[in-house]
């Protein structure tokens, strides 16, 4: 249960910084709605298509998969840390208004965590339903709150939230490493 925590909660975060953005920028009751409907969809199926990357390469790799995995955590903690926010905050300016094939875009690029998050759980061997309805739940959550909220958070708040959610994965990414270490 904890381990399920672990990978869900630095992702509710992030997709509470996101959504507390967009909900800085407004939007109609329609456009919050259709936005909540984007992530939860995206969040919960990329996971799907990086567990469908990573289950069968941790059978071919045996039990180095761990180390594979917390690496891919620890890699997607360091670049949601240190990448480029104005990308961010561009995307999910745009998300707002668009439609079609740019929404489909845009939802991929506002869950790239979760694929790596879906790989990661193929490699550790977490239980698939669980998860996945762990993060469509918390997706629905936290972009609720983040949509209501955004107007009433600061800057600084949201940022932080970024922060914290790649620090979780880093340490998430390093309890893995360790527990792997510790096993042997």
């Amino acid at each position: 249960m904890w381990k399920l925590l672990a990978f869900v909660l630095p992702l509710a975060v992030d997709s509470f910084a996101v959504a507390a953005l967009l909900g800085a920028s407004g939007g109609t009751r329609a456009q919050r709605w259709r936005i909540t409907g984007l992530f939860v969809v995206f969040e919960a199926g990329m996971p799907l298509v990086g567990l469908a990357l990573g289950a069968p390469l941790a059978k071919a790799i045996g039990g180095t998969a761990h180390y594979i995995a917390a690496a891919a955590l620890i890699a997607l903690g360091a670049w949601m840390l240190f990448s480029d926010e104005q990308g961010e905050e561009q995307a999910a300016g745009r998300l707002v208004s668009a439609s079609g094939w740019a929404m489909l875009g845009l939802g991929m690029s506002i869950s790239l965590d979760e694929l790596a998050i879906g790989f990661s759980l193929g490699l550790v061997g977490l239980p698939t339903v669980p998860v996945i309805a762990a993060i469509a739940i918390q997706a629905f959550i936290a972009v609720q709150l983040g949509l209501a909220l955004g107007a009433k958070v600061g800057e600084e708040l949201r940022e932080n939230a970024e922060r914290l959610a790649a620090l979780a994965l880093i340490g998430l990414g390093i309890f893995v490493l360790v527990e792997r270490l510790t096993q042997r």
